[in-house]
């Protein structure tokens, strides 16, 4: 670049970023423990001399190779950093959503924080920004005056998705992927609630919900060495790559979700609802300190916490959050959410497993949508997989989650779709007023599981509707698939059978019946063809389309091939071991919790 053309990238640079205005520059990072300290000073260096005011927020995306303790010990050293510490591995999208959220000033640069792209392209971004007055100046390795050394199979992936995504989704950009994004706060601010990706797919996602929004778009050039091989580009991230981008486009065009999704606006930090926090738990665990430290980093700070164990909690630390440990003895968790709704103190009383930890906005997003919807009384939203779950629990995960298994209930396991009206919800992750509450006498405690069915059942006949918002979300852990995960799955069968026929109301659907139809079908089907050489061929097209079936949804629902075996098998096991547990739940003439007591250990 010529003297002339520094000296105009400078300028423009001090006039769209100087005075209140300012930079945040946000870099998501995972294992970069050799290069951080360097290119965090390779910035300041940059960006000090342009007298702007700007700060460095590094967003460690749960790096097991010491990136957190050097980032900490940059933040003592220099003040313009401000890292933030992601406490488990969530994808890219999550780092920088975090990143934003702690950003103070009026510009965000997205920058990757191993700085592949070089920040001497600001100066092209903020010229951009000032000429075309757009809410994002995206970077493009196709722009003609980018400077670019990528190597071929990078260029031919990168042109694949790129025609993939102007055919699917019509975004008329040069480039989706490339690392670096100047963004207006207040637009990123407005699309970020629409963000479902996490990982890979994160840009194309920003890009379509900026656009739903009405905010436009410039491209700026890039100056980009990339000069290793094959870099985090690997079959699975290919893989997930495209799942979401399906799902982004599906979104899109199909439901128009980016475009119609109506946000409420924040509640009152000072006079908005005040929770109490329910968690019923035998004892002190890993997953309950994980739960912990998701309500303390609540952003939404207008709740309690009432911890229900069997004995106490005497090694329990002390994390600022108002907290009281109630010791219940080891009753069934319906008894003790009872008693920690008895001790309540709030407005609306959530309930939370010990095993189901809320992300940082759980309570700020279900405080905006109470606030937002006069007469609301019951709340639910989505218990997803934590990435960190092993893999035999994200199997268990991704079982629950397929369409095949869970149905119109699959929301449960996943963010998805606006704010619905359902029938039910699980207790792991519930809302419910306190005055609606004690209206309906609590939980029953005669059974286990089923009480949350139980519950919203006396809430539907009471007239409170109960209301599904995807936003409001926290990462349930799963049983590790087969075993535990197929004892789960029948239990909660049998319960549901014996409710389809006792209480109807939210059990007698035909979702939850069939596969006990398929299962009875299966079974009887057999000796009828044997017997009758004409339905042999009928029968066994039947069993193979089930199995290609079946087969073709874990190709699709399965984050890596090696994968698909398994989830193709548990799904499969799911179906026979919940079409025969439903069975023995309608036969029933009672559950064995209503006779002898549960250790819920």
């Amino acid at each position: 670049m010529t003297a002339e053309g520094s000296q105009r990238a400078a300028q423009a640079i001090r006039q769209l970023l100087g005075g209140a205005a300012g930079l945040s520059v946000i870099l998501p990072c995972r294992n970069l423990a050799g290069v951080l300290s360097v290119n965090l000073a390779e910035l300041r260096a940059f960006l000090s001399p342009l007298g702007i005011p700007y700060e460095l927020v590094p967003s460690d995306d749960g790096s097991d190779d010491g990136s957190a303790d050097i980032l900490r010990r940059e933040a003592e050293v220099h003040p313009d950093t401000r890292p933030v510490l992601l406490p488990d591995h969530a994808g890219k999208g999550a780092a920088l959503l975090r990143g934003a959220a702690a950003a103070r000033y009026g510009w965000l640069l997205f920058l990757d924080g191993d700085l592949d792209i070089r920040p001497v392209s600001l100066g092209a971004f903020c010229e951009a920004a000032l000429e075309s007055g757009a809410d994002a100046v995206l970077g493009s390795k196709r722009h003609p005056a980018s400077r670019v050394r990528y190597p071929l199979h990078r260029r031919l992936l990168s042109a694949l998705y790129h025609g993939a995504v102007r055919t699917l989704l019509g975004l008329r950009v040069g480039d989706t992927q490339a690392g670096m994004k100047l963004i207006r706060r207040e637009a990123f601010a407005e699309a970020a609630p629409r963000l479902l990706v996490r990982r890979f797919a994160f840009d194309l996602e920003l890009l379509a919900a900026l656009r739903a929004c009405g905010r436009t778009f410039a491209e700026a050039p890039v100056v980009l060495d990339y000069g290793r091989r094959w870099g985090c580009v690997t079959p699975r991230m290919l893989w997930q790559t495209l799942r979401d981008t399906l799902a982004i486009v599906y979104r899109d065009r199909v439901l128009h979700y980016y475009a119609t999704l109506t946000l409420p606006p924040p509640a009152d930090p000072a006079r908005g609802p005040f929770f109490s926090v329910i968690v019923a738990l035998p004892g002190d665990s890993a997953v309950l300190r994980k739960t912990l430290a998701g309500l303390q980093a609540q952003t939404y700070r207008r709740f309690e916490v009432l911890l229900l164990p069997d004995d106490g909690l005497p090694d329990l630390p002390g994390d600022g959050t108002d907290r009281r440990v109630l010791p219940t003895g080891a009753v069934r968790p319906a008894e003790k959410r009872n008693l920690g709704a008895a001790a309540a103190r709030g407005d609306i009383l959530a309930f939370l497993d010990d095993d189901a930890a809320p992300r940082p906005d759980w309570l700020e997003r279900a405080a905006a949508r109470f606030a937002a919807t006069p007469g609301l009384e019951v709340l639910g939203g989505p218990g997803v997989t934590p990435p960190d779950d092993p893999p035999a629990a994200q199997l268990s995960g991704l079982v629950f989650a397929s369409l095949l298994v869970s149905g119109n209930f699959r929301c449960r396991y996943f963010v998805e779709g606006i704010l619905r009206r359902v029938e039910d919800f699980p207790s792991c992750n519930l809302f419910v007023t306190r005055g609606a509450f004690r209206a309906v006498g609590g939980f029953r405690t005669d059974f286990w599981p089923g009480e949350d069915t139980l519950l919203c059942a006396d809430l539907q006949r009471a007239g409170h509707a109960i209301y599904y918002d995807p936003h409001v979300t926290v990462e349930h852990r799963r049983r590790a698939l087969f075993g535990p995960h197929l004892r789960q799955v029948a239990r909660y069968a049998t319960h549901r059978g014996y409710f389809a026929r006792r209480i109807g109301l939210n059990s007698r659907r035909l979702s939850y019946m069939l596969p006990s139809l398929f299962l009875v079908g299966l079974a009887l089907g057999l000796p009828v063809a044997l017997l009758m050489p004409l339905l042999l061929p009928v029968y066994l097209g039947v069993v193979g389309l089930w199995l290609t079936l079946t087969l073709g949804f874990a190709l699709v629902d399965a984050p890596r091939l090696g994968w698909v075996p398994q989830l193709w098998a548990g799904v499969l096991a799911t179906h026979l071991v919940y079409g025969w547990c439903f069975l023995r739940g309608v036969l029933a003439r009672r559950m064995p919790c209503e006779v002898r007591p549960f250790d819920h250990r």
